[in-house]
């Protein structure tokens, strides 16, 4: 078997209407199997998509107890299981997520990948009805955990501040929506109506399955061909992410709550996403400016000026975001977005120091590589492919990040642009 050492090679087919994508390694000592089934991010589904991975991992036709379902799992060696939803760009996907041990290094006989592979195609093809539907006593418990879910977000005021801006920043896209869903919606979420949502679902939108470890491709294929059968119909092709909108004013945002410590959070549009040629030089960029500890922000922001408890930018490679974050005191509001300002005019003007430019292209190539010690890592930067429509190879990645030069950040900076100012402060004084 060859050992994919430097590359992130993933040997792709399609089996029973679903793309599989198989990356045999001797480098782990478990095997790792990850759905995604990708959904329109949108109010009509995305409160529906994330009840339904609640409920999906509850209960199963040949588990309907939950407890012989954990039971299931401890009898798998301790296999992780988890089923939950996440946001990339205006998508919504629902993960699968299955890690078992490799049955090579135990005593065991059987074939454990086939019987996670069976669990999984459970969990995708055969659940736990009651009639034409969801068990209402799973429904409704999964229903009140994901309306309190939603509601603890104002108690992580770091998460709500960021969630925050993001709807105000994107009011009328598709992005401003919570990847949890919305309370509102949930009164009227039946089990019958939920489960109608979950064949329409696991029909007609696409599902990626993502296979590594020590595996053979043909026993991994037969396995999924055996096991995950959903009924598949014509898959929905979605439209792309929109990555560019202009920007003509930047809007200032104040949210007064019971904070000790204000966050100021800005949104910038950088009008690149991951399939676009300066998406290298954009993670150069999001480096310098405020990706580590070295970055402007970090030091300017909160060692120089000592206005910040954290100064930290970071990026939505799908929708073409680029988000500012940091803890300040209220009365430090005013100089703390100037002192931000004037470093992404530092950037525009590619006023970077050779330091900087390499330690930052030095710090992002480890980053990268460090993605070939976690299956979960190299899967999620196959499915950023995937999802994009652009799959880059890790190596190219790594070559195009160390060609980038002053001018091409330059070329960056000139259409970055700030969107959003949001401050969330005390409810004492004025700004």
């Amino acid at each position: 078997m060859s050992e994919q050492r430097n590359e992130i090679a993933f040997h792709t087919s399609s089996v029973n209407g679903i793309h599989v994508h198989i990356l045999p390694t001797a480098k782990f000592k478990t095997t790792t199997i990850v759905t995604m089934i990708e959904q329109e991010l949108s109010e009509a589904h995305v409160t529906k998509t994330a009840l339904l991975a609640m409920v999906m991992k509850r209960a199963t036709a040949r588990f309907p107890e939950t407890k012989q379902l954990r039971e299931h799992l401890d009898y798998l060696y301790g296999a992780i299981f988890d089923v939950d939803v996440v946001k990339k760009g205006e998508r919504q996907i629902l993960q699968i997520y299955m890690e078992v041990p490799n049955e090579k290094y135990l005593s065991q006989e059987t074939s454990l990948l086939d019987q996670a592979i069976r669990f999984v195609g459970d969990v995708l093809t055969r659940p736990y009805l009651e009639g034409e539907a969801f068990a209402e006593k799973y429904v409704a418990q999964e229903k009140e955990t994901l309306r309190k879910r939603i509601e603890s977000l104002i108690d992580d005021k770091m998460k709500y501040a960021n969630q925050r801006v993001t709807a105000e920043m994107c009011k009328g896209e598709p992005f401003a929506l919570l990847a949890q869903g919305r309370t509102e919606d949930l009164p009227s979420i039946t089990g019958a109506e939920l489960y109608r949502y979950f064949r329409e679902f696991t029909s007609r939108n696409p599902i990626d399955i993502f296979v590594v470890g020590d595996v053979q491709r043909a026993e991994v294929e037969e396995a999924i061909s055996t096991h995950v059968t959903p009924h598949r119909a014509e898959v929905i092709t979605f439209p792309p992410t929109n990555a560019t909108k202009q920007v003509t004013q930047a809007r200032e945002v104040i949210e007064r709550l019971d904070v000790s410590q204000a966050k100021l959070n800005i949104g910038c549009r950088t009008q690149i996403s991951y399939k676009d040629d300066d998406y290298p030089a954009l993670l150069v960029y999001n480096g310098v400016l405020g990706g580590f500890p070295h970055s402007k922000l970090f030091v300017n922001v909160r060692e120089k000026a000592s206005l910040a408890y954290y100064a930290v930018s970071r990026l939505e490679s799908h929708k073409g975001i680029l988000m500012m974050m940091s803890g300040i005191d209220v009365n430090n509001y005013r100089r703390a977005v100037d002192i931000i300002k004037e470093q992404l005019e530092l950037m525009r003007q590619g006023s970077i120091t050779a330091g900087e430019l390499e330690q930052t292209k030095a710090t992002l190539t480890n980053q990268f590589r460090e993605l070939l010690d976690s299956a979960r890592m190299m899967i999620d930067f196959a499915y950023n492919g995937v999802l994009s429509g652009r799959k880059r190879q890790l190596n190219e990645l790594l070559n195009e990040i160390n060609g980038v030069t002053v001018d091409d950040i330059k070329r960056v900076a000139e259409r970055v642009a700030i969107d959003t100012i949001y401050l969330l402060r005390d409810k004492k004084g004025d700004v």
